[in-house]
């Protein structure tokens, strides 16, 4: 039995999957691009994902959240990223910070931020990458010295996605140079927060820059201990957030791939529809089983975060590396496809185009996931090896 027929959904769950897919196609996609053109989200659309209990769906149900099922969290990215790229990022790092302090804070933390995560009254960040550190997210520059009375933190984080309306942030930084995670407000007075326009993609994704200048934090700040910040905080954040990407990238392929039939069959070139010449049902036919196989990776993580397997953080990197070539690879066949209409504003490729080559870089660059990806590979090989000629 395939992993698509074996993975499925109870009844419920169901139907909430198609009321998450009619919302994205209803109160989503058809005001994105204005989103897009205005570089800021709407409070109103995400004010409705908060009252469906969406935005803070993964939370514990202990602290108002859902505890909701990875197969129906994985179709609700794949219905918010056919629509905006932008608006999955919110899910995104807000679960992000949701799984970093549910998985790594103190009870206090727990109780006093994760309801307010939970109901979507309070919006949470994810803070990493810095002006000189992207990749190489373990030589965070951001350097957290001992107070009196708690730490004192300084430094500079850029590209905070969701940075500009958030609530609470997970900040990494150095403690006697261990990275370690900090809960920070929005309203410390010792953080800046700028907002950053003019991206390629991501545009309503309420990107800013975090500027900590002198910024106290009490001692019960720390998430986790210590020395916890890159390989157990971000560890936890990163997974969820590349679980997001890929899933949202399987349903930007699908908007690429649902503009560019319906396109094909309507537009006529030399006497016919274009989706009749050969070259063009190549491209849609590339476009339709790389989509399936992108889908098939993410049901491939999905399954084995259902049953709590630690070989979901390799799957779930590789359907994230996977579904990121193939989304960018869909888009740009997708404006091929379309021509001068996908060149322009008038629908949503040319937008799937841009976002789709930013899935590239966050979370991970497709760079950084082929080393991981080939590394892990190579360590499989040689145990197998190992256990071959150990037991001939």
């Amino acid at each position: 039995m395939g992993i698509e027929r074996s993975l499925e959904l109870s009844n419920s769950d169901a139907l909430v999957a198609e009321e998450m897919e009619a919302f994205a196609q209803r109160e989503v996609l058809p005001y994105a691009s204005s989103w897009d053109k205005a570089e800021a989200m709407d409070p109103e659309v995400i004010r409705s994902l908060s009252k469906r209990g969406w935005l803070g769906a993964l939370a514990p149900k202990a602290y108002g959240g859902q505890d909701m099922d990875p197969l129906l969290w994985g179709r609700f990215c794949e219905s918010i990223g056919t629509a905006s790229s932008s608006l999955l990022g919110l899910p995104t790092v807000h679960g992000m910070a949701i799984q970093a302090i549910a998985r790594w804070g103190t009870d206090a933390q727990k109780e006093t931020v994760l309801p307010m995560l939970a109901s979507g009254e309070a919006i949470g960040a994810f803070a990493l990458t810095e002006p000189e550190v992207g990749s190489d997210a373990a030589s965070v520059q951001t350097v957290a010295e001992a107070t009196g009375s708690g730490f004192r933190l300084t430094g500079r984080k850029r590209w905070i996605t969701f940075g500009n309306i958030a609530d609470w942030f997970v900040v990494v930084a150095r403690l006697e140079d261990k990275p370690t995670a900090f809960l920070v407000p929005s309203t410390n007075s010792g953080l800046k927060i700028t907002p950053v326009k003019d991206m390629l993609g991501f545009r309503s994704a309420e990107l800013a820059n975090l500027h900590f200048e002198n910024c106290e934090v009490t001692e019960d700040a720390i998430l986790g201990r210590p020395g916890f910040g890159f390989s157990h905080v971000a560890g936890t954040a990163l997974d969820h957030g590349r679980f997001c990407i890929a899933w949202g990238c399987v349903g930007l392929a699908q908007g690429c791939l649902s503009a560019s039939m319906e396109h094909a069959q309507e537009r006529e070139q030399f006497g016919k529809p274009i989706s009749e010449h050969q070259l063009i049902q190549r491209l849609i036919a590339d476009m339709l089983v790389g989509t399936r196989a992108a889908r098939g990776l993410c049901l491939e993580a999905t399954a084995l975060k259902r049953a709590g397997d630690p070989r979901v953080i390799m799957e779930t990197s590789i359907a994230k590396y996977y579904a990121s070539q193939h989304a960018a690879k869909a888009s740009r066949d997708a404006v091929q496809i379309l021509g001068g209409t996908g060149c322009s504003s008038e629908g949503h490729v040319e937008r799937y185009f841009r976002d789709a080559k930013v899935t590239e870089i966050i979370e991970g660059s497709s760079q950084i996931q082929q080393l991981i990806i080939a590394r892990h590979g190579l360590m499989q090989h040689r145990k197998e090896k190992r256990k071959k000629a150990t037991n001939p």
